[in-house]
């Protein structure tokens, strides 16, 4: 039987990429759509319809509101065992609307955008998912729409609903600005709204009056970047003011900070955010103002899994790199020129798979989340130009044109292939399994979220 597996798996291998090159067009079409909407998280009405639209007609039983979330969503194809996972984000982010150009060029002013790339990240996704069923398989096969990563922590809600409970393995993929499987964690995070609470009085005639919400906001995020000092080094915080008053003439009764705060284990980071607390409750007592804090979202750091990397590491190298025409080049060239820095990784990557990443990265997901649930891994594929950063004007011109809907249409083939390998061969999904269980060892995962929490459907607002 293995030796047959073997034997047909190139002719299923390249079966299935057909069937992906089949869809590309129209998924890279939906991939705009959802571009140009740029909702944000647990906003993106419009961006989960499309997608749920998609499944649907491909035959796909779609339930949505998963986990009391109105964009969220799971449909289901096949059944019986294995059940693989497929997951869709799609949504975008503040303040980085721009058109599909080299210059700086907001679609939209302050409007949000794509800058993180998961209008391809959904569409890519739903596109490896619609090649599966046209190949066919013996299980179950779920894409889980998961919305608001981008700090809303959706999937979290979406695991404490039990949406994950019998899958074996869930595939995930992740626009970037190189092809490489990764064995790398992620940082572990915590976020919060901390908000103070004073009384207001005419600036200038009863100052003596007021005690000024602003002034323990202020003092707050001061004692913060004192506390940089005294945190282990791989700790990272950050915050913004999103309210600070109305009129300098008033003391203000009211102001919020919004503060992230991580690092690559969540033990660790339960004591750096304790003191974030006391920072708050010092500054309230300084101030004579009240505080209090709302959980926003807590994700754990990812747990990496050898196996499903190694299964995406040598369908990449089948596959090779993605190929630039001329515009696409000549596009990167002034894309990179915008930058500050000379970037890293030369034009011309995009065609080059990387080694596999180790090690520990820098950013944040909820898919950690699921990772220590299920046997999870994400793919980093080049959707933006070799050197292009995340969460910048420069991702979200990539993510609207042809060099991310080229990078979405490879993430697509590597996940389908992989999935193909799991359905068909038993001992490669015990060999994911083995994984998870060894790097888990024992471990029993418990959110940060507060048990009661409920989804933040308004964490973006700013009122």
């Amino acid at each position: 039987m293995r030796l047959l597996i073997c034997l047909l798996a190139p002719l299923l291998h390249g079966q299935v990429t057909a069937k992906v090159d089949l869809h590309a067009e129209r998924l890279g079409t939906l991939s705009r759509q959802i571009w140009e909407l740029a909702e944000v998280g647990y906003k993106e009405e419009k961006s989960s319809a499309l997608l749920q639209a998609e499944l649907r007609r491909a035959g796909f039983t779609v339930e949505t509101g998963t986990g009391g979330i109105p964009t969220a969503f799971v449909a289901t194809y096949g059944s019986g065992k294995p059940v693989i996972g497929l997951m869709a984000e799609y949504d975008a982010l503040p303040g980085l609307s721009q058109e599909d150009s080299p210059k700086r060029a907001p679609r939209v002013a302050n409007a949000p955008g794509h800058g993180c790339g998961h209008n391809l990240l959904g569409a890519g996704s739903v596109l490896a998912a619609i090649a599966l069923k046209e190949q066919g398989f013996r299980g179950t096969l779920k894409v889980f729409g998961t919305p608001a990563e981008e700090g809303g922590g959706g999937k979290v809600y979406m695991i404490r609903a039990g949406a994950f409970a019998d899958v074996d393995a869930v595939l995930a993929w992740h626009p970037g600005d190189a092809n490489q499987a990764s064995l790398r964690t992620t940082l572990a995070n915590i976020t919060a709204k901390f908000r103070f609470r004073g009384t207001a009085a005419h600036a200038a005639m009863n100052p003596e009056q007021g005690r000024s919400a602003l002034d323990a906001a202020m003092l707050f995020n001061h004692a913060i970047d004192l506390l940089r000092e005294h945190v282990p080094q791989e700790t990272r915080m950050h915050y913004i003011v999103t309210q600070g008053g109305v009129a300098p003439n008033v003391v203000p009764d009211f102001a919020e900070v919004y503060v992230y705060a991580r690092h690559p284990s969540m033990k660790v980071l339960d004591n750096v955010w304790s003191r974030i607390e006391k920072a708050a409750a010092g500054a309230a007592l300084a101030t004579e103002t009240r505080q209090e804090m709302a959980i926003q979202s807590s994700v754990y750091n990812m747990l990496p899994n050898d196996g499903l990397a190694a299964m995406y590491d040598r369908h990449l190298r089948v596959l090779g790199g993605i190929q630039y025409g001329a515009e696409e080049k000549e596009f990167a060239t002034k894309l990179r020129a915008t930058l500050f820095a000379e970037p890293e990784l030369a034009l011309g990557s995009e065609a080059q798979i990387q080694p596999v990443a180790n090690g520990a990265g820098t950013g944040s997901t909820d898919a950690a989340d699921v990772s220590w649930v299920v046997p999870t891994s994400e793919l980093s594929i080049a959707t933006f130009a070799p050197g292009i950063p995340f969460h910048s004007w420069q991702s979200t011109a990539c993510s609207g044109m042809s060099i991310g809907r080229k990078g979405m249409v490879l993430a697509a083939k590597v996940l389908a292939l992989t999935a193909m390998d799991l359905y068909s061969d038993p001992k490669q999904l015990a060999a994911v399994r083995a994984a998870f269980d060894k790097r888990r060892a024992g471990f029993t995962y418990e959110s940060r979220l507060p048990k009661d929490a409920k989804p933040p459907l308004n964490y973006r607002d700013t009122k």
